[in-house]
């Protein structure tokens, strides 16, 4: 089974920039262009959070038309920047969304049970996992107990050392790792956020966070340097589901790359094809 996670998408209206200067709808457009032309394809993609940059139907009917392409079943999350109502206008004939409340939900159709979690808090930059939240969460671990299963989340409950991000991950992440302790079938909590590929031990798991298929949050770790954006390469997360090897994860740069045969020497195309991304409508 393989997963594609993509991650911190910041959708904007039609023709605007985010921070008035990085282009995210043409940066989904050229992300979506480079799954389909995986092989082999993703069997889900799951979109951790920050799908839009200010939560507005406008945006979500943006994100809904540069997504439209992508070949590959897709699942989507709530960060913060992202708002439940707006979103619900847009895409709340989803199958497999909650008619109201929280939007958590489990996918259970694959061989690596998925289980999706909401810690959006309305008007907040850090996310949270309540005392009813971590109640379902529970319920759904304990159902599952025999399944091997990925959780993912847009807020990361573990500290990466950025302390401007630190600030605003998760909070409940005591009870949460209190909850993972005792389900050891979870393989991996994979997180958003912090728009870079991060990777700790946590509550007897690895936690993980993709890179964003935008811009990258500048890998500061001097509490005194105030954060920043840089324009690193966009990238996902491919995690790749082998029951006898486990969980294994791959980070995969957006773009095109010059390549070289190992025997030949000469230029090789690592996709099956040389389609080129599409431009935003």
């Amino acid at each position: 089974m393989l997963i594609a996670q993509i991650t911190d998408l910041h959708i904007q209206p039609k023709g605007d920039l985010a921070y008035g200067l990085v282009d995210t709808n043409q940066l989904l457009a050229t992300a979506v262009a480079h799954l389909n032309r995986l092989r082999p394809q993703p069997d889900v993609v799951i979109a951790t959070g920050d799908l839009v940059d200010n939560g507005t139907i406008a945006e979500y009917e943006m994100l809904r038309q540069l997504l439209a392409p992508l070949k590959a079943p897709l699942y989507l999350a709530m960060g913060n920047h992202d708002d439940r109502a707006a979103f619900r206008d847009v895409f709340g004939t989803l199958p497999y969304l909650p008619k109201s409340g929280v939007l958590h939900y489990v996918i259970e159709d694959y061989p690596l049970r998925l289980v999706v979690l909401d810690t959006l808090v309305a008007g907040a930059s850090y996310g949270e996992l309540d005392r009813d939240r971590l109640a379902w969460l529970e319920a759904q671990l304990e159902a599952g107990r025999d399944r091997p299963t990925m959780i993912f989340m847009h807020h990361p409950p573990f500290v990466t050392g950025l302390p401007g991000m630190d600030r605003l991950r998760c909070r409940g992440s005591e009870a949460l790792a209190a909850i993972v302790c005792r389900h050891p079938q979870i393989q991996r909590i994979a997180c958003g956020h912090l728009h870079r590929s991060i990777q700790t031990l946590w509550a007897g798991t690895l936690g993980s966070i993709a890179p964003s298929v935008a811009h990258q949050v500048a890998l500061k770790l001097d509490p005194d340097i105030s954060s920043a954006f840089v324009m690193e390469p966009p990238a996902f997360h491919l995690h790749l589901w082998n029951p006898d090897a486990g969980l294994i994860t791959h980070t995969a740069y957006i773009g095109e790359f010059d390549a070289y045969s190992y025997k030949t020497k000469a230029p090789i195309s690592l996709f099956a094809d040389d389609h080129t991304p599409a431009p935003v409508a």
